[in-house]
């Protein structure tokens, strides 16, 4: 039985041209990029030209790229450093209801020490509303947290808007664009971004490697301490076979980021034109007009997540509920729960779809047509 992967919002295949180039630095070129020997030298140019290419990436300067450990770290470095370097102008932070666990729960833990923390609702479609950041804002707020599109329904928030009200406000300016990146065009100085967070593994580079975004002039506190890499914002020896693998899936993402979206949307409609051929009753979880093309959320009335995604995996195709991070349990989506309230079926038969490098017409014909005949398999009265 032929295996379908479409669980690309949770981790990405590798191309292997990139795992062949971290080799070389795993093997031949292992210098410590901090020696000042020749080996240590090879791998500071390999660093320095990987920033490089991530600043151009986003419209930003090389300094302001601090490699991480990947997208959890890039968060927790960005909410955390941020709120206790600007503790003395307030203590206030505005998130969403639906952001990823990383900065969720690092709201939470900033809850813990002191911090007000605002969650804004989302309304049906997964979008959060400028009017309410706005009057959300306070002289007290120093942090505003919104990720740019969300891993579970794929509904980009107004990014650019809510950069403009807050450019004549003290709050620092966040997003999660771990899903975004790579398949939407960023630029951090139309948006007026302050910090952003990005990880590799999302767009076919290694797991464990990630980066932020940090506006030059910023000031974060650090909480890794240490050496001073990362020009002392983030101790530690960097991870060069880690960096050289997510430069080239930068590069990769960039060169085609074009034909990837259009791909991704053909794949999204042919999807929903199988089941409507199949007569499946469904609705689209999110907004079809404000999505990120490789994420089809969709609710299947009747159905039991558990039993779908059983079924799915029986049949070949790997899909999700949801995040990754709740792997192992089934638990209620927050992000639906946001959208549609605790007591909605829509809690408990959806189901994510998410495409990637690999995937064809053909493949997403095959799901879309076996995802229906599961559909009226459990649906049959």
């Amino acid at each position: 039985m032929d295996s379908i992967y479409l669980d690309h919002a949770a981790t990405s295949p590798m191309r292997p041209e990139i795992a062949e180039r971290m080799i070389l630095f795993m093997i031949e070129s292992f210098g410590n990029p901090s020696s000042i020997h020749h080996y240590g030298r090879k791998s500071r140019h390999a660093l320095d030209d990987a920033r490089q290419l991530i600043a151009e990436s986003i419209h930003a300067k090389p300094n302001e790229i601090i490699f991480t450990s990947g997208g959890t770290e890039a968060d927790n470095l960005a909410l955390i450093g941020a709120a206790f370097a600007n503790h003395s102008k307030g203590n206030h932070i505005i998130t969403t209801a639906i952001e990823h666990h990383a900065v969720l729960h690092t709201c939470e833990y900033l809850e813990k020490q002191g911090f007000n923390v605002t969650y804004l609702p989302v309304n049906e479609h997964g979008i959060i509303s400028v009017q309410d950041v706005e009057k959300a804002l306070t002289n007290e707020t120093i942090l505003v947290s919104i990720m740019y599109g969300n891993n579970e329904v794929g509904t980009i928030q107004p990014i650019q808007e809510i950069g403009k009200l807050l450019e004549n406000h003290q709050a620092i300016f966040h997003t999660d664009a771990v899903q975004a990146f790579g398949v939407v065009e960023i630029d951090v100085i139309e948006l007026k971004l302050d910090l952003m967070s990005v990880s590799a593994h999302k767009i076919n580079g290694p797991k464990g490697t990630g980066f932020l975004y940090m506006k030059d002039g910023l000031k974060i506190t650090p909480h890794f301490h240490g050496g001073e890499q990362e020009k002392n914002r983030r101790a530690g020896t960097e991870n060069v076979p880690g960096i050289v693998g997510l430069q080239a899936a930068v590069e990769y993402s960039q060169q085609t980021i074009a034909n990837r979206t259009k791909l991704y949307g053909d794949m999204k409609q042919r999807f929903i034109q199988i089941l409507s051929d199949y007569q499946i009753e469904y609705d689209v979880n999110g907004d079809q007009d404000n999505s990120m093309p490789h994420i089809l959320n969709l609710y299947f009335p009747g159905t039991n997540v558990e039993s779908m995604l059983v079924n799915l995996d029986l049949a070949g195709i790997a899909v999700s509920s949801g995040s990754a991070c709740t792997a192992g349990s089934i638990d209620p989506s927050h992000v639906l729960v946001a959208m549609f309230g605790k007591n909605s079926e829509r809690i408990s038969s959806s189901i994510r779809f998410s495409f990637g490098i690999g995937n064809t017409i053909a493949q997403i014909e095959k799901v879309a047509v076996e995802t229906a005949k599961i559909v009226n398999r459990l649906t049959a009265r």
